[in-house]
């Protein structure tokens, strides 16, 4: 059996994508990798030290869920890398998607649920610091997390942050099973389907825009609370994940909020519908937002060499 956290869907995506037309809306680039001082902006010196050296304890290993290697370390660098660009293409075109990130688990001094480095706190920062670059100017953030865990990590990094408010909707009963409060979380029963949801997450996400006048969302747009995800314990429809994505984009578009979205988790008992879910969401921006604003597309440079071992971890 191979390991369980599904490292081709990165690259199934993102063929699927090339593979289509998009009249010539879309712009796919190469990110660069996260410096050492972004990495910092969310997690400690002696973190990163223990990543760069390959010093991490068993016990922390096994917290990350995922063996250390040099291919994860880089590979985890151009997934924030990803954030970061896709943060600023938003700010520029409205809309913009990273192929990777979503990674909320990871906290300070520590990975966690397959997450080496938190992205969305550190590309928050990141935009914060950039202020007067560009035409917009940063100064709050709401993060919108639609993965079917809670972002306990994020929740963690920002705390007594106020410039950087945190929305997570999750299932109350699955990982972490120890939540830290964000800015607003809403738990759902094992089961929720489509209806119940979409009226949660509405009124979450109108909410969440009213309290933090955000200069820029970032959208956690998690596959996994599909019904055929194997950790995911929701009982979404695609169809029902599609109008999840289109409203989150309907309700920043109309508040004037640029989104950056991140891809999340997403762990089908078919890998195809994972991948068919995470395309779905490009079509519905694009959708939303016209092809003459929906232009900056963001990727991994390329495709890390992970060696996982064979034992589920």
């Amino acid at each position: 059996m191979g390991h369980r956290f599904p490292l081709d869907k990165y690259r199934l995506v993102r063929e699927c994508l090339y593979s289509v037309s998009w009249n010539g809306c879309l712009e796919f680039f190469v990110p660069d990798a996260a410096t050492g001082d972004q990495i910092l902006l969310a997690h400690t010196p002696a973190y990163l030290e223990k990543l760069k050296n390959n010093t991490l304890t068993e016990k922390e290993i096994r917290r990350l869920g995922l063996p250390w290697s040099p291919e994860l370390l880089e590979r985890s660098r151009r997934s924030v890398g990803g954030t970061i660009a896709a943060c600023r293409a938003a700010l520029e075109d409205g809309v913009a998607m990273s192929l990777a990130g979503g990674t909320h688990h990871a906290g300070t001094d520590h990975g966690e649920g397959f997450c080496v480095f938190n992205d969305t706190p550190i590309a928050a920062r990141v935009m914060q610091q950039e202020r007067g670059q560009s035409d917009r100017q940063v100064r709050r953030v709401a993060i919108l997390d639609c993965d079917v865990h809670q972002g306990n990590g994020t929740a963690s990094i920002l705390n007594g942050d106020s410039t950087i408010f945190t929305f997570s909707i999750h299932g109350q009963k699955n990982f972490p099973f120890r939540k830290v409060p964000g800015s607003l979380d809403v738990g759902l029963d094992d089961g929720t389907g489509d209806e119940e949801y979409l009226d949660t997450l509405h009124e979450g996400v109108e909410r969440s825009l009213v309290l933090s006048n955000p200069d820029l969302a970032i959208y956690l747009a998690g596959a996994d609370p599909y019904a055929g995800d194997k950790l995911g314990r929701l009982s979404l429809t695609r169809a029902g994940l599609a109008e999840r994505d289109r409203m989150v984009f309907t309700l920043c578009r109309d508040a004037g909020v640029p989104v950056a979205v991140v891809m999340a988790g997403g762990y089908g008992r078919d890998l195809r519908e994972t991948v068919a879910i995470h395309v779905e969401t490009v079509r519905v921006a694009e959708e939303v937002y016209g092809g003459d604003r929906f232009s900056r597309w963001c990727i991994i440079s390329r495709q890390c060499s992970l060696s996982f071992s064979t034992k589920t971890i």
